[in-house]
């Protein structure tokens, strides 16, 4: 499709209104918070970043509004920023902190050049890493920054820290220490991963859990989606980020693939294509909204891969795969967890699988399988869902997730998710985009869609 198509044009300006919205009702109503909550009008604080104010869904929605082009915005929301220290009492999430804060700030610095974002960037960066001090190198998942004191999810498997919070750091950190010249960002994350190379791996699969000090791995859970999931998109994308160069990372990449396709994927008896969760050598017939986002992770990784066709299929699978869960759900937008066995394919079963969140993992891979195949049905899928988001998700001051996909009247949560104006808007003003917005040859995406400048190597 030609960007100049009227039709294509309208519908990415109907994205950026979809925006103007979401950030004018988190202006009103919650600056400084780290979320709104759109229905009660209100600060939504209760979440993943302790109780402090510090202001995630500004830090996350930069880069978006440079994109769409909201600069006045893009300006209050850094001058916002300045002000940022990250000093809260309570226990912050190091991965959460680095995809959306240290991700969002690297972003923002590389679209402006403003090089105030950087050095908040770094500020917040050397808050996280007494976490790192551990016998592997392995961090600690949650930091006091104000004491120092760390500790892991007092849920994980024997204290264990999780694969995909501290495999998520390798892009960000790496880029910092290329923009600062400092070369301690990277020294840590090349420990991380050079302890995880030579670590034993059971079936060539890396466990969802592993203890910091000992090294050991916890439970024997393998997923592609949550504890799993962005730790095999960092090893693909540390490559792509490294202009091709970081070999070792490429490897990692594609014998960690090699053991999902083996042992993690799965068929349903209706022929759709899965990646299931691995529990101790038994494959569940489950997947994870979250786990949607690898559909994108293979095709952009059939480039370079020994068998390019097979992985621009796969991709198009599981892309295909996911979409009958926004099909076959009565609002279009898809459960958190869905599952394939006969009978009910691609449906949720259980309550707690039935919400869904404003999550961008589908539309996320629509947008890499355009971008790779130009296939226009998935700027059919993406604008469905963005009709769907529009009449079930949004209301007068911003837009909430909902509790039941299948009931015919949404229910809201009230919560408008930093990562909504990070990613699925991101991710659908890109599909309806052309392809030198953000080229895929000249950037590559954090997990919060975050994009970094490739490094070229002169």
């Amino acid at each position: 499709g030609n960007p100049t198509d009227p039709d294509i044009i309208e519908k990415r300006e109907s994205i950026k209104n979809m925006m103007k919205l979401a950030w004018k009702g988190y202006k009103d109503f919650a600056w400084g918070a780290n979320e709104l909550r759109p229905i009660s009008k209100s600060r939504h604080s209760a979440n993943i970043f302790g109780s402090a104010d510090t202001g995630a869904t500004i830090v996350d929605a930069l880069d978006t509004l440079y994109i769409m082009g909201m600069h006045k915005e893009f300006k209050e929301g850094a001058e916002w920023v300045m002000g940022l220290n990250m000093n809260s009492r309570t226990d912050i999430s190091v991965f959460e902190v680095n995809i959306r804060f240290i991700g969002g700030l690297l972003s923002a610095y590389f679209l402006s050049g403003d090089t105030t974002l950087l050095n908040q960037a770094k500020i917040i960066t050397d808050k996280l890493l007494p976490a790192f001090n551990t016998a592997t190198g392995i961090p600690y998942a949650l930091i006091n920054p104000t004491t120092g004191n760390v500790k892991n999810w007092g849920w994980a498997s024997g204290g264990s820290s999780i694969l995909s919070e501290f495999g998520t750091l390798h892009l960000e950190f790496s880029m910092l220490s290329k923009a600062t010249g400092n070369p301690v960002y990277l020294e840590k994350v090349v420990k991380i991963r050079e302890f995880l190379r030579k670590a034993d791996k059971p079936n060539g699969l890396y466990p969802n859990y592993i203890n910091p000090q000992t090294g050991a791995w916890g439970q024997r859970h393998v997923s592609v989606g949550a504890l799993g999931d962005s730790f095999y998109e960092y090893l693909l994308k540390s490559w792509v980020l490294s202009d091709k160069t970081d070999v070792v990372a490429r490897q990692m990449y594609d014998e960690a693939v090699e053991a999902i396709e083996k042992h993690v994927m799965g068929k349903s008896p209706g022929g759709l294509t899965y990646l299931g969760e691995w529990r101790s050598g038994r494959l569940e017939p489950k997947m994870g909204h979250l786990t949607c986002f690898a559909g994108g992770m293979f095709a952009l990784g059939a480039e370079g891969s020994k068998d390019k066709d097979h992985y621009m299929k796969l991709g198009g699978e599981i892309a295909h795969t996911c979409h009958e869960s926004y099909d076959k759900a009565t609002l279009k937008l898809g459960p958190e967890a869905f599952h394939l066995s006969g009978g009910n394919e691609a449906t949720a079963l259980r309550a707690n699988e039935k919400y869904y969140i404003l999550r961008p993992e589908v539309i996320e891979t629509y947008f890499y399988m355009w971008r790779l195949t130009k296939d226009p049905k998935y700027r059919q899928w993406g604008w469905d869902a963005a009709q769907a988001l529009e009449k079930n998700c949004r209301t007068e001051n911003g837009y909430t997730g909902i509790k039941d996909v299948y009931a015919a009247n949404p229910q809201y949560d009230d919560v408008q998710q930093s990562f909504f104006l990070a990613e699925t808007l991101k991710y659908l003003y890109l599909l309806f985009s052309d392809d030198d917005l953000l080229n895929l040859n000249e950037w590559v995406f954090n997990s919060e869609a975050h994009p970094l400048p490739i490094i070229k190597q002169s």
